[in-house]
């Protein structure tokens, strides 16, 4: 058996220790939200259960984009695994524009937007209804006078 003064000077020890190693290696600070920027303006990734809750059932996925005053943008969200919504929000977090289907009668998403202010923008990629993701691509385009 082991003395009862073993137990009391044990406990105390390994308390120390904890705080030790606690204080020797931080915790490393995570972004709860950290949309991930748009370079070039196409890209192919997965919409999934990973991504950021709506609060509806469904998941969303969010890119930033800098946009200037006097842009006009073409955003297309195409996918042949779910029923796309692409919406586009200020840096205020008030939505600019939305597009649920695009008018060639598809699921997939066509919205065109005019920016009044510069500055950096979120293009945000949903399904429609409280589930569905899969593969997509997002095109981003300036389009300019010709």
């Amino acid at each position: 058996m082991t003395p009862s003064y073993a137990y009391r000077w044990f406990s105390p020890l390994l308390f120390a220790a904890a705080i030790v190693a606690f204080e020797a290696s931080p915790l490393q600070a995570q972004p709860l939200y950290n949309p991930q920027p748009l370079s070039g303006n196409e890209i192919d990734d997965v919409l999934s259960d990973k991504d950021i809750p709506t609060g509806e059932g469904g998941f969303a996925r969010d890119y930033r984009v800098s946009l200037e005053n006097g842009d006009q943008v073409a955003i297309d969200l195409l996918s042949d695994e779910f029923d796309t919504i692409v919406t586009l929000i200020s840096a205020d977090g008030s939505t600019v524009a939305e597009n649920d289907d695009g008018p060639d009668g598809s699921t997939n998403s066509l919205l065109f937007a005019r920016i009044s202010e510069t500055g950096e923008y979120i293009v945000r990629v949903r399904a429609f209804g409280e589930t569905g993701g899969g593969d997509f691509t997002l095109k981003v385009t300036r389009l300019r006078p010709i």
